[in-house]
């Protein structure tokens, strides 16, 4: 039942003879949680699937910052009444209902210091995780980006359209992880010498450490072209490249965008959003249908065509002037403003040089520990290992990289689950949310269920006889479910 108690939106769950009160509105964007899932003790959110737990508030899966504030339920005569409200410290610590207990590990020698390269959604998440599991000892958190860590799916989204202040893009306000006894340091690692146990900083200090996590992330690759050096010419990864895009944007003018991806898409639609005329270039004949199939795939573009985005598919660029893109046909498309979405690497070179198997990506095993004792990996560097597939896989998603670093937090204080979230991502496409649950690299059947251009559709992507993921739109709750069937199917395997 959704109500209010002392002013504030409350949701009322029961589940046997227990009732349970909590807010009612998620800590990451405020979604609707009464309009989300009940599985178990946890509620689930529709919009990007955080996951709380209904006896404590606690979040028990990102991309939920910060807990849900609890009341006191009591029933008596029939009737529930809701009493004190408790709030939760964002980084309280929490026994995570059906984990293993650490505190043996602990016993027999918790690292004295973690050290965690790279601030983005992995190694923030990670850092927090730490605190959250209790961890007493010090954390740093290393990353030459001063601004990190913040809101990246955001920097292509609203933040790039004009429609989000820059306020709202750090992750935690000034301070917070100072209040929390982590460590933010801003500076670049040139080295891991993995025998002393130490990182080597570019300014000459080294860094010793009991356990090191490599979040490095992925860095925006950069098409090998005549004039890809050019001034206006850009790439999105960080906070100071969405900057740079609004700068430029903000002078008007025509803008090309390089790739159909969903970053490329997103792009497209924030310029569009800022008045520019903009045209997308990509090789293939459907935006994101290797991804999303092609049934999605030809919605996309007919949603941005609809709001004046103009295609050129099947087409490649071969040059970029200071005022055109000239493409493998010989055709120049005019442009004032030129944005490369064409994908991103995994930043591995640290890996590489410390000796840690690297394939496509850091090797990791089921709970993300590298070839070499004492390193872990997550988010976008890290190649695992699929619990349903058996095949090892790399996501390049942030909400897989926040849960990836809360996991490698719990799996370096010693627990023995493996890591088997289910995968999700979502994309915004001015007024339209896609979210997509599980990962399917291939499939065999995909059955389309509703009408895209209704904006009321699910789409299954199956293979074997199984469902492997499923996008929707407007289905929030039909993605809920997925996941949900998803997660007690990997309980068997």
């Amino acid at each position: 039942r959704l109500g209010h108690a002392g002013g504030a939106p409350v949701i009322v769950v029961r589940r046997g003879d227990e009732v349970f009160a909590v807010g009612a509105t998620c800590t990451h964007y405020g979604g609707p949680l009464a309009e989300g899932l009940v599985v178990g003790e946890t509620i689930r959110c529709p919009w990007h699937h955080a996951c709380f737990s209904l006896r404590t508030g606690a979040v028990l899966e990102w991309p939920a910052p910060n807990p849900l504030p609890c009341w006191e339920v009591e029933v008596r005569d029939g009737v529930v009444r809701v009493g004190r409200k408790r709030e939760r410290d964002p980084l309280e610590p929490e026994r995570r209902p059906g984990a293993p207990a650490v505190v043996g590990a602990r016993a027999g020698g918790e690292p004295a210091t973690v050290v965690i390269v790279g601030a983005g959604a992995a190694g923030n998440a990670a850092a927090e995780g730490l605190r959250r599991e209790g961890y007493g000892g010090r954390v740093l958190l290393v990353d030459p980006d001063a601004d990190a860590p913040y809101d990246r799916p955001n920097l292509s989204k609203d933040y790039l359209a004009g429609n989000a202040p820059e306020e709202w893009i750090p992750l935690r306000p000034e301070g917070f992880h100072a209040e929390h006894g982590i460590e933010r340091m801003v500076a670049a690692v040139s080295g891991i010498d993995a025998a002393r146990r130490r990182v080597m900083l570019s300014d000459g200090r080294e860094l010793e450490y009991g356990a090191l996590l490599l979040a490095t992330g992925a860095a925006p690759i950069r098409l090998p072209l005549p004039g890809a050096e050019l001034p206006h010419v850009y790439v999105l990864r960080s906070l100071a490249d969405s900057r740079a895009i609004i700068r430029a944007a903000e002078r008007g003018g025509r803008a090309v965008v390089l790739g159909a991806s969903f970053i490329g898409l997103e792009v497209a639609a924030s310029l569009r959003a800022r008045g520019l005329e903009v045209t997308v270039v990509a090789p293939e004949a459907v935006p994101l249908a290797r991804v999303m199939g092609e049934a999605l795939g030809r919605f996309v573009r007919g949603l941005h065509e609809e709001h004046g985005v103009a295609f050129r598919l099947g087409r490649k660029p071969t040059e970029v002037r200071a005022d055109a893109v000239v493409l493998d046909d010989g055709s120049a498309v005019p442009a004032d403003l030129v944005v490369m979405g064409v994908g991103v690497r995994p930043v591995v070179e640290l890996a590489e040089a410390a000796g840690l198997e690297v394939d496509r990506g850091v090797v990791v095993d089921e709970r993300l520990r590298t070839s070499v004792p004492g390193i872990w990996a997550a988010g976008d560097i890290a190649r695992y290992p699929d619990p349903i597939s058996g095949e090892r896989v790399r996501i390049e998603h942030w909400v897989v990289a926040e849960r990836q670093g809360a996991y490698a937090a719990r799996s370096i204080l010693g627990t023995a689950e493996p890591f088997r979230a289910v995968p999700f991502f979502w994309s915004q496409h001015y007024d339209v949310p896609i979210a997509y649950v599980g990962h399917a690299e291939s499939w065999d059947e995909l059955v389309v269920d509703g009408d895209p251009a209704a904006r009321d559709v699910a789409v299954a992507f199956r293979k074997g006889g199984r469902t492997l993921a499923l996008a929707t739109i407007y289905r929030d709750r039909a993605s809920l479910e997925e996941e949900a069937a998803l997660e007690e199917e990997l309980r068997h395997v």
